[in-house]
């Protein structure tokens, strides 16, 4: 028995709109995907999955803060005074090595994932507004097709005269 992977799966999806799309546009309602499908193309719907899914949101949400960049500052000043002292006596690679490995890689990675939370919610409301664009248009244009299919229809109609 094969099993495909949701991956697989979206990816049909999504020719079979496409196809649906170029052969019946009329028919076509605007999709919205939802953060629940994009997890589930990451791990899967099993309960590990879900678990994984879980733990790893958790763990991008705690270190992702700023309250973890103020934290991960603070243990990073633990070893600086021995680094600085080191570094004024002619260690500068004990001094570099701080500032790259305890400093900037500790900071920075708290501070990027923050970065890129606001980054995803703003992709985000976009995403949201254009869905509810695309809808509104899609709704128009049905609404013209069947005005032109009436006015065909008018058309062929034999005038009683």
């Amino acid at each position: 028995m094969s099993q495909t992977s949701p991956s697989s799966d979206m990816t049909a999806m999504h020719h079979a709109a496409m196809t649906m799309a170029k052969s019946d546009p009329s028919n076509l309602a605007p999709r919205h995907v939802n953060i629940r499908e994009v997890r589930e193309l990451v791990h899967g719907t099993s309960a590990i999955g879900h678990f994984n899914n879980r733990l790893a949101v958790v763990i991008t949400s705690s270190v992702g803060s700023m309250w973890a960049a103020y934290l991960f500052v603070l243990i990073s000043l633990v070893s600086f005074p021995q680094a600085l002292n080191a570094f004024l006596s002619g260690d500068t690679v004990t001094g570099i090595s701080w500032l790259s490995q305890s400093f900037l890689q500790l900071v920075l990675l708290p501070v990027i994932l923050v970065g890129q939370q606001v980054i995803s919610a703003a992709q985000d409301a976009r995403a949201e507004t254009d869905h509810e664009t695309l809808t509104a248009l899609h709704t128009i244009n049905v609404q013209q097709l069947q005005i032109l299919e009436m006015l065909a229809k008018l058309r062929e109609e034999p005038t009683a005269g």
